[in-house]
Protein backbone atom coordinates (compact mmCIF):
# COMPACT_ATOMS: atom_id res chain seq x y z
CA UNK A 1 0.00 0.00 0.00
CA UNK A 2 1.38 3.47 -0.96
CA UNK A 3 0.78 6.68 1.06
CA UNK A 4 0.24 10.21 -0.29
CA UNK A 5 3.96 11.09 0.02
CA UNK A 6 5.02 7.99 -1.88
CA UNK A 7 6.03 6.05 1.23
CA UNK A 8 5.05 2.41 1.57
CA UNK A 9 2.47 1.87 4.28
CA UNK A 10 2.17 -1.69 5.57
CA UNK A 11 -1.21 -3.32 4.97
CA UNK A 12 -3.37 -3.72 8.04
CA UNK A 13 -4.19 -7.33 8.75
CA UNK A 14 -7.61 -7.98 10.17
CA UNK A 15 -7.59 -10.98 12.44
CA UNK A 16 -10.62 -13.19 11.89
CA UNK A 17 -12.54 -14.29 14.92
CA UNK A 18 -12.66 -17.98 15.64
CA UNK A 19 -15.90 -19.95 15.45
CA UNK A 20 -16.34 -20.31 19.21
CA UNK A 21 -15.45 -16.65 19.84
CA UNK A 22 -18.05 -15.59 17.30
CA UNK A 23 -20.53 -17.97 18.93
CA UNK A 24 -19.84 -16.48 22.35
CA UNK A 25 -20.22 -12.96 20.96
CA UNK A 26 -23.71 -13.85 19.75
CA UNK A 27 -24.68 -15.95 22.76
CA UNK A 28 -28.02 -14.16 23.20
CA UNK A 29 -29.07 -15.03 19.65
CA UNK A 30 -27.85 -18.59 20.10
CA UNK A 31 -29.91 -19.00 23.27
CA UNK A 32 -32.98 -17.64 21.51
CA UNK A 33 -32.56 -20.22 18.74
CA UNK A 34 -32.30 -23.20 21.12
CA UNK A 35 -36.11 -23.80 21.46
CA UNK A 36 -36.54 -23.84 17.68
CA UNK A 37 -33.55 -26.16 17.23
CA UNK A 38 -35.01 -28.52 19.83
CA UNK A 39 -38.39 -28.40 18.10
CA UNK A 40 -36.87 -29.23 14.70
CA UNK A 41 -34.75 -32.03 16.17
CA UNK A 42 -37.59 -33.64 18.14
CA UNK A 43 -40.30 -33.45 15.47
CA UNK A 44 -38.32 -33.55 12.21
CA UNK A 45 -35.08 -35.44 12.74
CA UNK A 46 -35.66 -37.77 15.68
CA UNK A 47 -38.65 -39.52 14.00
CA UNK A 48 -36.32 -40.51 11.14
CA UNK A 49 -35.15 -43.27 13.50
CA UNK A 50 -38.41 -44.97 12.54
CA UNK A 51 -37.13 -45.48 8.97
CA UNK A 52 -35.52 -48.66 10.24
CA UNK A 53 -39.00 -50.23 10.09
CA UNK A 54 -38.72 -50.08 6.27
CA UNK A 55 -36.21 -52.93 6.48
CA UNK A 56 -38.06 -55.00 9.08
CA UNK A 57 -41.20 -57.03 9.50
CA UNK A 58 -42.13 -54.45 12.08
CA UNK A 59 -44.32 -55.47 15.01
CA UNK A 60 -45.31 -52.80 17.55
CA UNK A 61 -44.99 -55.24 20.43
CA UNK A 62 -41.40 -56.10 19.45
CA UNK A 63 -40.30 -52.56 18.64
CA UNK A 64 -37.72 -51.54 16.02
CA UNK A 65 -34.88 -53.43 17.71
CA UNK A 66 -36.80 -56.65 18.22
CA UNK A 67 -38.56 -57.00 14.86
CA UNK A 68 -37.34 -59.40 12.18
CA UNK A 69 -34.95 -57.92 9.59
CA UNK A 70 -36.16 -58.40 6.00
CA UNK A 71 -33.82 -56.07 4.07
CA UNK A 72 -35.24 -54.59 0.86
CA UNK A 73 -38.24 -56.91 0.75
CA UNK A 74 -40.77 -54.12 1.32
CA UNK A 75 -39.29 -51.96 -1.43
CA UNK A 76 -39.34 -54.89 -3.86
CA UNK A 77 -42.99 -55.47 -2.98
CA UNK A 78 -43.85 -51.78 -3.49
CA UNK A 79 -42.29 -51.49 -6.94
CA UNK A 80 -43.84 -54.78 -7.95
CA UNK A 81 -47.35 -53.42 -7.36
CA UNK A 82 -49.07 -51.59 -10.20
CA UNK A 83 -51.16 -49.69 -7.63
CA UNK A 84 -48.02 -48.12 -6.15
CA UNK A 85 -46.72 -47.09 -9.56
CA UNK A 86 -50.13 -45.59 -10.31
CA UNK A 87 -49.89 -43.76 -6.98
CA UNK A 88 -46.54 -42.22 -8.00
CA UNK A 89 -47.99 -41.15 -11.35
CA UNK A 90 -51.13 -39.66 -9.81
CA UNK A 91 -49.20 -37.90 -7.05
CA UNK A 92 -46.78 -36.24 -9.47
CA UNK A 93 -49.55 -35.33 -11.95
CA UNK A 94 -51.78 -33.66 -9.39
CA UNK A 95 -48.82 -31.96 -7.70
CA UNK A 96 -47.64 -30.50 -11.02
CA UNK A 97 -51.15 -29.24 -11.83
CA UNK A 98 -51.36 -27.59 -8.40
CA UNK A 99 -47.84 -26.14 -8.73
CA UNK A 100 -48.13 -24.72 -12.24
CA UNK A 101 -51.70 -23.46 -12.29
CA UNK A 102 -51.79 -22.62 -8.57
CA UNK A 103 -48.68 -20.46 -8.88
CA UNK A 104 -49.94 -18.73 -12.02
CA UNK A 105 -53.33 -18.06 -10.42
CA UNK A 106 -51.71 -16.65 -7.26
CA UNK A 107 -49.42 -14.31 -9.22
CA UNK A 108 -52.28 -13.19 -11.47
CA UNK A 109 -54.54 -12.44 -8.49
CA UNK A 110 -51.72 -10.56 -6.74
CA UNK A 111 -51.08 -8.45 -9.86
CA UNK A 112 -54.77 -7.63 -10.29
CA UNK A 113 -55.12 -6.62 -6.64
CA UNK A 114 -51.91 -4.59 -6.83
CA UNK A 115 -53.35 -2.63 -9.76
CA UNK A 116 -56.64 -1.87 -7.97
CA UNK A 117 -56.77 1.67 -6.58
CA UNK A 118 -59.95 1.31 -4.50
CA UNK A 119 -58.85 0.15 -1.04
CA UNK A 120 -62.36 -0.96 -0.09
CA UNK A 121 -62.75 -3.16 -3.16
CA UNK A 122 -59.22 -4.52 -2.74
CA UNK A 123 -59.78 -5.50 0.90
CA UNK A 124 -63.15 -7.05 0.07
CA UNK A 125 -61.66 -9.23 -2.69
CA UNK A 126 -58.74 -10.21 -0.45
CA UNK A 127 -61.07 -11.28 2.35
CA UNK A 128 -63.33 -13.28 0.02
CA UNK A 129 -60.38 -15.11 -1.59
CA UNK A 130 -58.66 -15.81 1.76
CA UNK A 131 -61.70 -17.38 3.44
CA UNK A 132 -61.65 -20.79 1.65
CA UNK A 133 -58.18 -21.46 3.09
CA UNK A 134 -59.71 -21.74 6.56
CA UNK A 135 -62.40 -24.21 5.53
CA UNK A 136 -61.96 -27.87 6.37
CA UNK A 137 -61.22 -30.07 3.37
CA UNK A 138 -64.24 -32.20 4.34
CA UNK A 139 -66.48 -29.13 3.91
CA UNK A 140 -64.77 -28.18 0.64
CA UNK A 141 -65.19 -31.69 -0.80
CA UNK A 142 -68.85 -31.74 0.26
CA UNK A 143 -69.41 -28.44 -1.54
CA UNK A 144 -67.58 -29.71 -4.64
CA UNK A 145 -69.62 -32.91 -4.74
CA UNK A 146 -72.83 -30.90 -4.67
CA UNK A 147 -71.62 -28.40 -7.28
CA UNK A 148 -70.32 -31.03 -9.72
CA UNK A 149 -73.08 -33.60 -9.13
CA UNK A 150 -75.23 -34.79 -12.04
CA UNK A 151 -78.01 -32.46 -10.88
CA UNK A 152 -75.64 -29.78 -9.61
CA UNK A 153 -75.41 -26.17 -10.80
CA UNK A 154 -72.51 -26.85 -13.20
CA UNK A 155 -74.42 -29.49 -15.15
CA UNK A 156 -77.59 -27.40 -14.99
CA UNK A 157 -75.70 -24.51 -16.61
CA UNK A 158 -74.27 -26.83 -19.30
CA UNK A 159 -77.75 -28.14 -20.10
CA UNK A 160 -79.16 -24.62 -20.18
CA UNK A 161 -76.53 -23.72 -22.80
CA UNK A 162 -77.56 -26.69 -24.92
CA UNK A 163 -74.83 -29.13 -23.91
CA UNK A 164 -74.92 -32.60 -22.36
CA UNK A 165 -74.32 -33.14 -18.69
CA UNK A 166 -70.91 -34.50 -17.63
CA UNK A 167 -70.38 -37.13 -14.95
CA UNK A 168 -67.64 -35.10 -13.26
CA UNK A 169 -67.22 -37.31 -10.20
CA UNK A 170 -66.99 -40.57 -12.16
CA UNK A 171 -64.86 -39.61 -15.15
CA UNK A 172 -61.27 -40.81 -14.63
CA UNK A 173 -59.53 -38.35 -16.94
CA UNK A 174 -61.26 -35.39 -15.32
CA UNK A 175 -60.31 -36.28 -11.76
CA UNK A 176 -56.83 -34.67 -11.76
CA UNK A 177 -58.18 -31.42 -13.15
CA UNK A 178 -61.13 -31.43 -10.78
CA UNK A 179 -58.76 -31.76 -7.82
CA UNK A 180 -56.62 -28.98 -9.29
CA UNK A 181 -59.59 -26.61 -9.62
CA UNK A 182 -60.69 -27.29 -6.03
CA UNK A 183 -57.17 -26.79 -4.62
CA UNK A 184 -56.64 -23.56 -6.57
CA UNK A 185 -60.01 -22.17 -5.45
CA UNK A 186 -59.19 -23.03 -1.83
CA UNK A 187 -55.62 -21.69 -1.70
CA UNK A 188 -55.25 -19.00 -4.38
CA UNK A 189 -56.07 -16.13 -2.04
CA UNK A 190 -53.80 -17.36 0.72
CA UNK A 191 -50.88 -18.08 -1.64
CA UNK A 192 -51.14 -14.61 -3.18
CA UNK A 193 -50.42 -12.87 0.14
CA UNK A 194 -46.64 -13.09 -0.11
CA UNK A 195 -46.68 -11.88 -3.73
CA UNK A 196 -48.85 -8.90 -2.78
CA UNK A 197 -46.49 -7.99 0.07
CA UNK A 198 -43.50 -8.25 -2.28
CA UNK A 199 -45.19 -6.01 -4.84
CA UNK A 200 -45.90 -3.34 -2.23
CA UNK A 201 -42.17 -3.20 -1.44
CA UNK A 202 -41.20 -2.36 -5.05
CA UNK A 203 -39.85 1.20 -5.34
CA UNK A 204 -42.70 3.42 -6.66
CA UNK A 205 -40.17 5.55 -8.56
CA UNK A 206 -39.65 2.62 -10.93
CA UNK A 207 -43.30 2.82 -11.97
CA UNK A 208 -43.04 6.60 -12.31
CA UNK A 209 -39.95 6.31 -14.50
CA UNK A 210 -41.64 3.69 -16.66
CA UNK A 211 -44.71 5.94 -17.06
CA UNK A 212 -42.52 8.88 -18.06
CA UNK A 213 -40.89 6.66 -20.70
CA UNK A 214 -44.33 5.97 -22.13
CA UNK A 215 -44.92 2.49 -20.68
CA UNK A 216 -48.56 1.46 -20.38
CA UNK A 217 -50.03 -0.55 -17.52
CA UNK A 218 -49.27 -3.91 -19.12
CA UNK A 219 -45.69 -2.84 -19.90
CA UNK A 220 -45.19 -1.69 -16.31
CA UNK A 221 -46.38 -5.07 -15.09
CA UNK A 222 -44.02 -6.92 -17.44
CA UNK A 223 -40.97 -4.72 -16.87
CA UNK A 224 -41.33 -3.63 -13.25
CA UNK A 225 -43.74 -5.83 -11.29
CA UNK A 226 -42.69 -9.26 -12.55
CA UNK A 227 -38.91 -8.62 -12.24
CA UNK A 228 -39.61 -7.24 -8.76
CA UNK A 229 -41.10 -10.52 -7.54
CA UNK A 230 -38.57 -12.78 -9.31
CA UNK A 231 -36.54 -13.62 -6.19
CA UNK A 232 -39.68 -14.37 -4.16
CA UNK A 233 -41.00 -16.53 -6.98
CA UNK A 234 -37.76 -18.54 -7.13
CA UNK A 235 -37.71 -19.18 -3.38
CA UNK A 236 -41.35 -20.30 -3.32
CA UNK A 237 -40.82 -22.43 -6.44
CA UNK A 238 -37.90 -24.27 -4.84
CA UNK A 239 -39.93 -24.87 -1.68
CA UNK A 240 -42.96 -26.09 -3.66
CA UNK A 241 -40.85 -28.44 -5.79
CA UNK A 242 -39.72 -30.05 -2.55
CA UNK A 243 -43.39 -30.86 -1.88
CA UNK A 244 -44.15 -32.43 -5.27
CA UNK A 245 -44.61 -35.80 -3.59
CA UNK A 246 -47.31 -34.28 -1.36
CA UNK A 247 -50.36 -34.11 -3.63
CA UNK A 248 -52.67 -34.44 -0.65
CA UNK A 249 -54.72 -37.13 1.00
CA UNK A 250 -58.10 -35.84 2.17
CA UNK A 251 -59.48 -34.66 -1.15
CA UNK A 252 -58.37 -37.79 -3.05
CA UNK A 253 -59.62 -40.12 -0.33
CA UNK A 254 -62.97 -38.36 0.09
CA UNK A 255 -63.71 -37.88 -3.62
CA UNK A 256 -62.28 -41.20 -4.75
CA UNK A 257 -64.55 -44.07 -5.73
CA UNK A 258 -64.32 -47.36 -7.62
CA UNK A 259 -64.80 -45.60 -10.97
CA UNK A 260 -61.82 -43.24 -10.58
CA UNK A 261 -59.55 -45.22 -8.23
CA UNK A 262 -56.83 -45.64 -10.88
CA UNK A 263 -56.52 -41.84 -11.08
CA UNK A 264 -57.38 -40.86 -7.50
CA UNK A 265 -55.02 -43.17 -5.59
CA UNK A 266 -51.99 -41.19 -4.41
CA UNK A 267 -49.05 -42.60 -2.46
CA UNK A 268 -50.69 -41.55 0.82
CA UNK A 269 -53.95 -43.29 -0.09
CA UNK A 270 -51.97 -46.37 -1.13
CA UNK A 271 -50.18 -46.39 2.24
CA UNK A 272 -53.53 -46.35 4.04
CA UNK A 273 -55.11 -49.06 1.89
CA UNK A 274 -52.20 -51.49 1.59
CA UNK A 275 -50.09 -50.66 4.62
CA UNK A 276 -51.79 -49.24 7.69
CA UNK A 277 -55.18 -50.92 7.10
CA UNK A 278 -53.41 -54.29 6.91
CA UNK A 279 -51.22 -53.54 9.93
CA UNK A 280 -48.16 -53.78 7.69
CA UNK A 281 -46.24 -50.84 9.07
CA UNK A 282 -43.01 -51.83 7.35
CA UNK A 283 -44.53 -51.34 3.89
CA UNK A 284 -46.12 -48.06 4.95
CA UNK A 285 -42.79 -46.78 6.30
CA UNK A 286 -40.98 -47.88 3.12
CA UNK A 287 -43.42 -45.88 0.99
CA UNK A 288 -42.99 -42.84 3.23
CA UNK A 289 -39.20 -43.20 3.09
CA UNK A 290 -39.34 -43.32 -0.72
CA UNK A 291 -41.39 -40.10 -0.75
CA UNK A 292 -38.91 -38.33 1.51
CA UNK A 293 -35.85 -39.37 -0.49
CA UNK A 294 -37.43 -38.25 -3.78
CA UNK A 295 -38.47 -34.94 -2.18
CA UNK A 296 -34.90 -34.32 -0.97
CA UNK A 297 -33.51 -35.05 -4.46
CA UNK A 298 -36.06 -32.72 -6.07
CA UNK A 299 -35.31 -29.96 -3.55
CA UNK A 300 -31.54 -30.03 -4.09
CA UNK A 301 -31.98 -30.33 -7.87
CA UNK A 302 -34.29 -27.30 -7.97
CA UNK A 303 -31.87 -25.31 -5.82
CA UNK A 304 -28.95 -26.23 -8.11
CA UNK A 305 -30.88 -25.27 -11.25
CA UNK A 306 -31.91 -21.95 -9.67
CA UNK A 307 -28.27 -21.12 -8.86
CA UNK A 308 -27.20 -22.00 -12.40
CA UNK A 309 -29.90 -19.76 -13.86
CA UNK A 310 -28.75 -16.87 -11.62
CA UNK A 311 -25.14 -17.38 -12.73
CA UNK A 312 -26.15 -17.37 -16.40
CA UNK A 313 -28.19 -14.20 -15.85
CA UNK A 314 -25.22 -12.43 -14.25
CA UNK A 315 -22.97 -13.46 -17.14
Amino acid sequence: MTGSAGHNVPAIKVKKKGFFRTLWGQKQLMLMSVPMLLYVFLFNYYPMWGWIASFEDYKPKDGPLGSKWVGLQHFEWLFGRSEFLEGIRNTLAMSLINLVFGTLASILLAILLNEVRSKLFKRTVQTVTYLPHFLSMVIVVGMAQNIFASTGPVNQLIKALGGQEIFWLGEEKLFWWLVGVINIWKEVGWNSIIYISTMTSIDPTLYEAASIDGAGRFQRIMNVTLPGIKSTFMVLLIMNIGHLMEAGFEIQYLMGNSQVEHYSRTIDVFVLEYGISNNNFGRATAAGMFKSIVAIILLFSANWVAKKLDEDTLI
